[in-house]
């Protein structure tokens, strides 16, 4: 007989709602899958299990065909007009032709022939539920893909540190982050670390780019739509359902996106498209702009019950110039990926190039320097700026103790303007250290 590990982690997760006018079939149904499900609940006639759905998102609906006053079928037609986003199982005992066809034009996903054994209703709600896990992973990787590459955040910086830390005290909880910062500098990046780092982790992580849709689909895209079919396709909200989603230059929002998404953040609930019912929701949200909203509030161009809304917590992501000790790092990274990814020759990483890389001051950000590595090997070479000849390369050039020293000291330098005096100051060393290395490296740079 079929154990409840063998089924791992598909049920575990799982809400199902059992529809069933005998008490002993619920009784039986929720014997057997309390134990196994994250959430089960009962209805004993359809009435009542509408009621459950406004309330609450279920994943599968087990659901008795033949029931006083109305059947199964007949509920799932009126509940898919209103807008039904649950996988239905249908237990039936007369699995005759017109069963089978009026089941598969309501959207059924099996059936389940009376009577059945235990391990039979487990293999059943376990394919449904892999079956829906796939459809939506599928749309979100299609999303995903369309989005773009992502890369985690890399460095040491303290100012990376910093982010890291508040990352992870936000982690645990639900509330709300709005990432500020200019372009470039990771705010996507730093809202999937906090989402890994969450007990949402295993949920999927959804990233919207507002200024990407058009006012005319943005209910669709987001909310979902219920069409002529009487068939809901499910918005991004629904499939992120459980886990986290960020919405990305939310400065470009339409005025329309922004009064749907103050209602859905105060009562977390959504009504897709065309549909009669709001649809709870599991999200936490996220938000990410390099404007500056509380301007554009001022200005009239925002809303402020919706900004108050979203900056809970406001976490600002640092510009490149202020993790300067994080550029080698990225560069090097850069540098393996796209040599993998465009399958063409890394270019040599020497210490006169990773000097100028450092002291550039990168107005672009991260997004800038990723731009750089990536044209450079598709070109075969760095431009003139930042091309160099020095003999030491590699990870030596990388990981060399003095080379090292000499870029952080010439970058503070830079940032001094070249007073040797202050920048002794923000280093913690006398001038004559500074005055002494410059002359040591006066051969191979200028300060």
């Amino acid at each position: 007989m079929t154990t409840a590990n063998e089924y791992g982690s598909i049920l575990a997760g799982a809400s199902v709602l059992v529809v069933d006018d005998e008490p002993g079939m619920r009784n039986f149904l929720t014997k057997i899958l309390e134990p196994r499900v994250k959430r089960i609940a009962t209805a004993a006639s359809p009435a009542e299990a509408t009621d459950l759905l406004d309330d609450a998102h279920f994943d599968v609906v087990i659901l008795d065909n033949v029931m006083p006053g109305q059947t199964g079928l007949a509920w799932i037609e009126e509940q898919r007009r209103k807008g039904f986003y649950a996988d239905t199982i249908l237990i039936t005992a007369f699995a005759d032709l017109e069963t089978v066809i009026a089941a598969l034009r309501a959207g059924v996903s099996d059936f389940l022939l009376k009577p059945f054994r235990t391990n039979q209703i487990l293999n059943i709600l376990a394919r449904t539920l892999d079956s829906k896990h796939l459809r939506r992973d599928n749309t979100l990787l299609r999303h995903e893909l369309h989005a773009g590459e992502n890369l985690r955040m890399l460095g040491n910086s303290d100012a990376l540190g910093a982010v890291h830390a508040m990352l992870n005290r936000l982690a645990p909880l639900d509330t709300p982050v709005l990432f500020t910062g200019a372009s470039g500098t990771g705010k996507e990046l730093a809202a999937r670390q906090l989402h890994q780092l969450s007990p949402r982790a295993d949920k999927p992580f959804v990233a919207v780019n507002c200024a990407a849709i058009s006012s005319d689909h943005v209910v669709a895209e987001l909310f979902g739509a219920v069409d002529a079919n009487n068939t809901l396709k499910p918005g991004l909200l629904l499939l992120a359902d459980g886990g986290t989603l960020l919405l990305d230059e939310v400065a470009q929002m339409p005025d329309a996106l922004q009064a749907a998404l103050l209602r859905v953040l105060e009562d977390m609930r959504i009504r897709p498209q065309g549909g009669e019912r709001e649809i709870p929701l599991n999200l936490r949200f996220l938000f990410a702009t390099n404007a500056d909203l509380k301007q554009a509030v001022a200005e009239g161009r925002f809303r402020s019950d919706l900004y108050h809304r979203m900056n809970v917590v406001e976490l600002e992501m640092p510009p490149l110039k202020e993790r300067s000790e994080d550029i080698v790092e990225l560069a090097v990274h850069f540098m393996e990926h796209f040599s993998a990814t465009l399958g063409m020759r890394a270019l040599e990483l020497d210490a006169e190039t990773l000097l100028k890389l450092r002291r550039y001051d990168w107005p672009g950000n991260i997004r800038e320097l990723r731009n750089l590595i990536e044209r450079s090997v598709i070109l075969g070479a760095f431009p003139k700026e930042f091309s160099g000849n020095a003999s030491v390369t590699g990870i030596r050039a990388v990981e060399d103790l003095e080379l090292m020293v000499q870029r952080h000291i010439l970058h503070i330098l830079d940032l001094c303007d070249g007073n040797r005096a202050e920048a002794a100051r923000r280093l913690g060393v006398s001038r004559k250290t500074i005055d002494r290395k410059l002359v040591a490296w006066a051969d191979e740079v200028s300060a």
